[in-house]
């Protein structure tokens, strides 16, 4: 399942369940160790090149999850795709720098600086005299106020997805020029730097009716270094062309063509030549990683060592043998087309064909992605656990507190990273993200992972290990259980079957279940964990299952570890080792039993991976999960978003400015006037008056330093309260071709369209900027 990425800040922070990649992450420069927001974990990884040593002219395909319902980043159904067209065509007065921090555009923003505090904050914006529409208009204060006016909230004719931040502007209007612009704010605002990015023109923003359906399926007017020359719904692509009113460094592309391709057809469009740069899956950039190891001239395998290892940066697997076995199946291969018997000389005839045919193939598809690379570094992204808190035992805030603090975020963490080369560090904040300047591990208002405090917790609760508990009637439920949800196949699940299973309530014997396979659970059938490291394989082994996020390979059988390894049982009377099941704890005759709903897509095993972990850690103080697995596109509306679940892993974008952005995730519901719970974008329903009190000084303050403060203040409450824990920053992989510069794994910073492009001849291995000049 794969939403919306980190764009424009106009689109509202989203779900996200994304790719990670596969090869060495480069280092960052850092800052002082008693800077509590650290540094970022990874850089950018873009093939960094100067402008004169990129050709000009050429296409570039870059696969986007879809075509966008609408060009207007400040609707409700805009998308990731929405995000990336706004970068390249329209005017974004700051972007985000490397550390995730919003700095000035100077192709559109010569100054900005508040002038004045008292009795109001005003804000004047010095505009870059050659800034101007494509159609020739200058970029002025008409804009800015059509804009604030369209998204101020007072005319509800315009069907805008938020107001933030322009609800506090009291009027605009132009300045001791034609280029300055003049703000007034009615209150203070901390966050105005978020304003007016991107900026649409008055030709967008200046009616309702212009607003609502003007920039759907086109913008006519623009001012970035691309213009919008078509959305094409039937050939599922947005075609970007050079904008030739453009002020800045021209672009280096004639053209970007932004097409849909489902990630798990990226590969074929890879190979088939189709597409030039592409998030993929960790399997995929194994694949391009092979593609382009060192091969042996004469047999066109990867370069090996003396004992069948693969070379130094081969980025082969180890054969299997001292020489791989391939001379011994050669022989016996020769001998039996060879030999008396007719029959099996026929058969191994047919066969020898077979191979040769599937090998050919396989050389093409090696030699078509040879020419690619993998770039890979972490999204500006964190996955975390939401604990609904709206009702059941997780209305306890114990209950939350112990489920919190009996995981181990740091295995969670390496589960997902380490297998990918990617630093492994478990997030410490829900407000940003390390770098920025509003992090801080906050995590110690929780408390470290603990299983005999976690323990304690649910003591405290009620919940006690060994109580009675009554047989379920029909149809009733363990404590936190309700009915199961519709499986991936679009058929209710009951206990039974592959869409939901129960942790803590399998056997103990270590058997596997009845059949010894569960499909989707992550674990390997051979009683090992995945963090045993033992992710290799051999050429032309079947993976049997790719975790999408993490990278990890696995079979699709239950883990036989969680009650011991086959052939490996104790005597009786042994003692359980540390770290060993508790047993069940219950309460009022019903055990405690958490519903935790997955989506089941191909692109989310990594989320299910780690939810297998997190169900075994849980079951060590006792804490059984029932497991549910749903279709991608339900997922999130019909279970996260309803509350229809315990437990829900999911993604929140970072963002430069948290006191605006992060607010409506984390804010308190309060009852509609129909009598519902209004959660605006806390789906975990848990939420303090204090934590409001915290954003909203935070807003409303202009002394950084203070508003910082306040930020790290409101994220300690948010850890003690447990209605969500963060757990790693997100993965991001591309494959990218081999001589496209200045494009790839973003991380932090915002593309610059205007120098993308591909290197010119003999240019490759050139020494490249550290980034493009701004």
């Amino acid at each position: 399942m794969s939403h919306v990425g980190v764009g424009p800040r106009a689109v509202m922070r989203s779900v996200a369940f994304l790719t990670a990649g596969v090869l060495a992450v480069p280092a960052l420069a850092g800052c002082s160790s008693e800077d509590p927001s650290g540094k970022p974990l990874a850089a950018q990884d873009v093939a960094a090149a100067a402008r004169a040593r990129v050709a000009d002219g050429g296409t570039l395909r870059w696969a986007v999850d879809s075509v966008p319902d609408t060009l207007n980043a400040f609707q409700s159904d805009a998308d990731a795709t929405t995000a990336r067209v706004a970068q390249a065509v329209l005017p974004s007065l700051y972007r985000m720098d490397e550390r995730g921090r919003p700095v000035r555009n100077p192709d559109y923003l010569e100054s900005a600086k508040v002038v004045e505090t008292e009795p109001k904050q005003v804000v004047v914006y010095k505009l870059n005299q050659q800034a101007v529409w494509s159609d020739g208009r200058e970029i002025g204060a008409a804009d800015f106020a059509a804009q604030w006016r369209a998204l101020s909230g007072k005319d509800t004719a315009y069907w805008t997805a938020r107001n933030a931040g322009y609800d506090r502007i009291e009027k605009i209007e132009r300045g001791a020029n034609d280029l300055e612009v003049k703000v007034t704010f009615d209150r203070p605002y901390a966050d105005w730097k978020s304003l007016f990015t991107p900026l649409y023109p008055k030709e967008v923003t200046g009616t309702p009716d212009a607003f609502n359906d003007g920039a759907r399926r086109g913008i006519e007017v623009t001012a970035g270094p691309f213009t919008v020359k078509k959305v094409d719904t039937k050939a599922d692509e947005v075609v970007l062309t050079g904008n030739p009113r453009w002020w800045g460094e021209p672009a280096k592309l004639d053209k970007i063509v932004l097409r849909a391709v489902p990630r798990d057809e990226r590969v074929s469009e890879l190979v088939a030549g189709e597409l030039d740069l592409a998030e993929i899956d960790p399997d995929t950039a194994e694949q391009v990683a092979r593609a382009a190891a060192p091969r042996d001239a004469g047999t066109g395998t990867p370069l090996m060592g003396p004992d069948g290892t693969p070379a130094p940066g081969s980025g082969a697997s180890a054969l299997p043998g001292p020489q791989g076995g391939s001379a011994a199946r050669a022989l016996r291969s020769w001998a039996i087309a060879n030999g008396s018997d007719e029959e099996a000389a026929e058969e191994e005839i047919l066969a020898r064909e077979k191979r040769r045919k599937a090998e050919a193939k396989a050389e093409r598809r090696r030699k078509a992605l040879s020419g690619f690379e993998v770039r890979k570094s972490l999204e500006p992204a964190y996955t975390q656990l939401a604990l609904n808190g709206a009702e059941g035992p997780l209305a306890d805030e114990r209950v939350r507190r112990a489920v919190a603090r009996a995981l181990d975020r740091e295995k969670l963490a390496e589960a997902v990273l380490k297998p990918l080369g990617l630093p492994a560090e478990p997030v410490g904040s829900h407000l940003a993200l390390s770098g920025q300047p509003a992090y801080a591990d906050g995590s110690g208002a929780l408390g470290e992972q603990d299983a005999k405090e976690a323990r304690a917790l649910l003591a405290d609760a009620g919940w006690v290990p060994g109580g009675p508990v009554k047989k379920s009637e029909d149809g009733e439920k363990a404590a936190g259980a309700e009915k199961s949800e519709d499986d991936e196949d679009g058929k209710k699940s009951d206990g039974g079957d592959e869409g939901t299973y129960i942790v803590g309530e399998d056997g103990k014997d270590g058997k596997d279940g009845e059949d010894g396979k569960d499909g989707e659970d992550g674990k390997d059938t051979d009683g090992k964990n995945k963090d045993d490291g033992e992710g290799g394989r051999e050429e032309g082994e079947d993976t049997g299952g790719t975790d999408q996020e993490s990278g990890e390979k696995h079979s699709s059988g239950k883990n036989t570890a969680q009650g011991g390894a086959p052939g490996a049982y104790a005597p009786k009377g042994t003692a359980a080792p540390a770290g060993a099941a508790a047993a069940p704890v219950a309460k009022d005759g019903k055990a405690l039993t958490l519903r935790f709903v997955l989506p089941s897509g191909p692109g989310s095993q990594a989320l299910r991976t780690v939810a297998d972990r997190i169900s075994d850690m849980l079951e060590k103080i006792g804490i059984g999960t029932e497991i549910t697995k749903v279709p991608d596109e339900s997922y999130f509306k019909d279970h996260v978003a309803s509350g229809e679940y315990d437990l829900a892993l999911y993604s929140w974008p970072a963002s430069a400015f948290p006191a605006t952005d992060a607010r409506p995730i984390y804010a308190k519901p309060v009852p509609a006037a129909d009598g519902s719970l209004n959660v605006a974008q806390n789906y975990t329903r848990v939420g303090t008056d204090q934590v409001d009190q915290l954003f909203d000084q935070a807003m409303g303050t202009l002394d950084e330093d203070k508003a910082r403060d306040l930020l790290r203040k409101a994220d300690s409450r948010i850890w003690a309260a447990a209605g969500s824990v963060p757990l790693y920053q997100r993965p991001q992989l591309v494959a990218a071709r081999e001589n496209l510069a200045n494009a790839g794994a973003f991380g932090f910073e915002t593309p610059v369209y205007e120098d993308m492009g591909f290197l010119k001849k003999g240019a490759r291995g050139a020494e490249a900027s550290a980034s493009p000049a701004r």
